[in-house]
């Protein structure tokens, strides 16, 4: 079994900045992509930003030059650094890990999702 916890959202000003961090952990073999999406109330789940297994790195325009994503794969752990945020940065963040069993097969893991607020 594998489990995906999220964390370090919060309440936070415009203009300010938060870092997430997401950790995946039990049966792992293999870690490839890491990445955030984010969902507000009434819209579709969205890609925020992907790192490969080889630090290649893509973010949505939105998100492009404030956020920057990163990977430590000695925790298994995956970073969402979050700068100058606007009030549209608001929503539920999830963390998925894309994982490879000793098969060769990938599977997708979701967490829970952490809750980022900005005030304007």
């Amino acid at each position: 079994q594998v489990q995906v916890e999220e964390s370090g959202g919060g309440l936070v000003q415009a203009g300010g900045s938060l870092r997430l961090s997401c950790v995946a952990s039990g049966r792992i073999f293999s870690i490839k992509n890491m990445g955030w999406h984010r969902q507000a109330p009434g819209k579709q789940r969205e890609l925020v930003a992907v790192i490969s297994s080889g630090d290649t790195t893509n973010y949505a325009a939105s998100v492009k030059g404030r956020f920057t994503i990163s990977r430590d794969n000695a925790k298994n752990t995956v970073y969402l650094q979050m700068d100058s945020l606007k009030p549209e940065d608001a929503a539920a963040y999830y963390c998925n890990v894309d994982i490879t069993d000793n098969r060769g097969y990938t599977f997708r893991y979701w967490g829970q999702g952490t809750q980022v607020t900005v005030s304007s």
